[in-house]
């Protein structure tokens, strides 16, 4: 019998050879154009044929992955498979919709509380040109034909199982999921929505639907601004080519924590300690007070040699141009170009000063000797810088500007930084950090940057800014280019009467450098202001964090999804309040899941008895699932007996996935006795059956089967330890073993 994987691959298949055979009706449209004869007519229609030639060929290539990547079922009988352009048959008809036509609108519209006319939508996921996996979303079951519902894939079917309970429990609990999904994908796209869900309750996957439902909804304006997804790690990028590949990578741009600031991809960690200064509030005036320090202002007059002769900057003349520097309100480096002007000014006057009183030093004797004429001695008399040309000040400050010693002199007054240089800079200065109470933040330069200084680089760059006169300057030669351009292709126009076409578009067409703002070339832009920004796993995100998003999106228009009771970062989040309300005030709402439809009920009673110990006043979500077999505890003499309890384990779940999670001291302990297993959280990591992971690794993830080496260890950890284990014993979906070298923890007294 065709499974349903199999009969989609005929569809994907057939849907590919009607691509192809685009491709090449374009492909022979431009030889047939690239003929004819070499009037100025001809020329215009090739090249626009060439243009739209480009333009199709950009999108067959940009489309080839992910091409149909969904389908919905009317109740009517009628079915229609959704990509990410539109297709016609041979007969012309259409056959695969466009994500963005008005047909394809309820793929992302509906819901389980407002399904609109659907019964089914598909989730369609490839590699290639491979079907590798189907997932289903039922709306009406009764209204499925027999053949549909026997074929149901994916979560579809637990839920379809749900549907199916003869108690009022579990009517109450499919109820309760449809509605609280459905709030938060409908929310309001103005202002701060926090989805606060424990583990199992799909927050991550409801967040990435509202992402959808926004694009399609409020369209014109995220269009132009984009859509940021800040994810926890990089496999985040694998629920975005699942639950949502219809995402064009124009409109979404996705990023991990340790990417917000460009150029910069930080995946190491410091010590608890230390991240928890790094991302504290104080690090912000701790940043402003390393700055002040590296503008000194010299007590003294400082003389140096530039050009074979000395030179003096006097102390006050630093000290007007100082604060003549601060007074402009700027970031450092635009500051430095007015305080590297009156330096300059100052010492070209004072280097013609000298150059005046040594010259005129022989006429001086002279004059006291009574050798000179009266004429002479009048022009001696008066002050002689009169007869100085206009230009030479100028001359002089260009002169002074090459000479290596006047670059040294300015740029120990006012060194000019990139956020990268100052904060290994800040780091490296022992003296400073001690003398503020910041001692645990000295390390020498060369180290690589960790999560928890990616915002401080930053607030770097926001105190430093940069020296924009020459990308300013580019960008006018540019703008004049453009308008010379337009002047031309106008005349072209007028001169041909030509229709059909503007004379900015004749003109753009001759530019390379044409095409939409990518996601990734908004990512590289850190002044760029996203239109929604969707943070997961937030309660991650220190306060210095926080402050780097919000200049992502100035109008505070943000999807916050996380649980305070996963919380691992020791410097991340212990209330929503106090990390948004610096920014919004009292303006944010909280949705909450309390619907736990993928954790065992039994596993959960374990991990309820964890969150008492961590956070008494924290409510678990309540689980709706009795079936699996109940947690249990294996004693262990070292990490080598794990191999036969993985082994086990993948017996008893057949084709599904094993995750071991472990202490950061065991880890490589763990990492050696199952040397075929990898370690890390990496996509392709996740495709293996068996992977070795830290609590904090595993966030966001889950598994059939779990085992948590060294629990005591994981609590010892850091002062979120507790969190931790939390974590860790709710990333299973069917069986959770615990093995332990010593005592158990308080935390898992239910299976001493």
């Amino acid at each position: 019998m065709e499974s349903a994987i199999q009969r989609e691959q005929r569809k994907v298949t057939w849907l590919y050879g009607l691509l192809d055979a685009a491709r090449e009706r374009a492909e022979r449209s431009a030889r047939a154009q690239a003929g004819g004869g070499g009037g100025f007519q001809q020329r215009v229609d090739r090249e626009t044929a060439e243009y739209e030639r480009y333009r199709a060929l950009a999108q067959f290539a940009a489309v080839e992955h992910g091409l149909c990547f969904g389908r919905i079922d009317a109740r009517d009988g009628d079915t229609l498979y959704v990509g990410r352009m539109g297709l016609r048959d041979e007969e012309g008809e259409p056959v695969l919709i466009d994500w963005r036509a008005p047909a394809a609108r309820p793929f992302y519209t509906a819901t389980s509380f407002d399904p609109g006319p659907l019964t089914r939508r598909r989730h369609i996921h490839t590699r290639g040109r491979r079907v590798v996996d189907l997932d289903d979303e039922v709306f009406d079951l009764a209204g499925m034909r027999p053949a549909d519902r026997d074929g149901l894939v994916g979560e579809a079917a637990l839920l379809a199982t749900l549907r199916k309970g003869r108690t009022g429990r579990m009517s109450d609990v499919v109820a309760t999921i449809q509605s609280e999904q459905d709030e938060v994908v409908r929310a309001a796209f103005q202002g701060v929505l926090v989805v606060q869900g424990g583990p199992g309750t799909g927050k991550t996957v409801a967040a990435l639907h509202r992402a959808a439902y926004l694009l399609y909804t409020h369209r014109e304006t995220l269009s132009r601004r984009g859509v940021l997804i800040i994810g926890p790690n990089p496999t985040f990028l694998r629920y975005i080519e699942r639950v949502l590949p219809g995402l064009g990578e124009t409109d979404v741009g996705l990023a991990t924590p340790g990417e917000l600031f460009p150029g910069v991809h930080a995946t190491a960690v410091d010590p608890p300690r230390v991240a928890v200064v790094k991302g504290g509030p104080e690090m912000a005036d701790l940043l402003r007070a390393a700055l002040d320090r590296r503008r000194p202002v010299p007590g003294d007059d400082v003389t140096i040699e530039a050009d074979g002769m000395p030179v003096t900057l006097s102390a006050v003349a630093a000290l007007r141009a100082h604060e003549h520097a601060l007074s402009l309100r700027a970031p450092h480096n635009i500051q430095r170009r007015v305080f590297v002007h009156d330096v300059l000014a100052a010492l070209a006057e004072d280097q013609l000063e000298r150059m005046e009183k040594s010259a005129d030093e022989p006429l001086l004797k002279l004059l006291e000797e009574g050798g000179l004429t009266k004429e002479l001695k009048e022009i001696l008399e008066d002050d002689s810088s009169l007869l100085r040309d206009e230009h030479d000040a100028e001359y002089a400050k260009e002169v002074l500007w090459q000479d290596p010693a006047v670059r040294a002199l300015i740029d120990g007054l006012w060194p000019e930084f990139t956020p990268q240089e100052f904060l290994a800079d800040l780091y490296a200065d022992r003296e400073f950090l001690e003398g503020a109470g910041f001692a645990a933040l000295h390390r020498e330069p060369g180290a690589a940057w960790t999560l928890a200084d990616v915002p401080l680089l930053d607030e770097a760059a926001e105190l430093l800014g940069y020296d924009d006169r020459e990308e300013r300057a580019r960008e006018r030669r540019e703008e004049s280019l453009r308008e010379e351009e337009v002047r031309y292709a106008l005349g072209v126009l007028q001169v041909t009467g030509v229709e059909g076409v503007t004379a900015a578009d004749l003109a753009e067409r001759q530019r390379e450098d044409r095409g939409p703002v990518t996601a990734a070339e908004r990512l590289a832009d850190r002044d760029w202001a996203y239109g929604h920004i969707i943070v997961d796993e937030a309660q991650e995100l220190s306060a210095m964090a926080w402050r780097a998003v919000m200049r992502r999106v100035p109008t505070r228009s943000m999807t916050v999804v996380g649980d305070l009771a996963q919380t691992g970062n020791a410097a991340g989040a212990r209330s929503w309040g106090e990390m948004l309300s610096p920014y919004v005030g009292d303006r944010w709402r909280e949705l909450r899941l309390l619907v736990n439809y993928r954790t065992p009920a039994g596993i959960m009673r374990l991990a309820e008895d964890v969150l008492a110990q961590v956070d008494p006043k924290a409510e678990a979500p309540k689980s709706v699932r009795e079936e699996g077999d109940p947690p249990t505890a294996v004693a262990v003499d070292s990490a080598s007996e794990l191999p036969a309890l993985v082994e086990a384990e993948r017996v008893r779940v057949g084709e599904g996935r094993v995750a071991v999670i472990t202490s950061a001291a065991w880890l490589p302990l763990v990492a050696a006795a199952l040397p075929d297993a990898p370690t890390g959280v990496t996509p392709e990591s996740l495709d293996e059956p068996v992977v070795v992971l830290t609590a904090g690794q595993s966030k966001g993830l889950e598994f059939d089967a779990v085992i948590v080496a060294d629990p005591a260890g994981i609590v010892a950890e850091s002062d979120s330890g507790g969190h931790d284990l939390y974590v860790a014993v709710t990333r299973a979906t069917r069986r959770l073993t615990v093995a332990h070298a010593g005592p158990l923890p308080a935390h898992l007294r239910r299976l001493a």
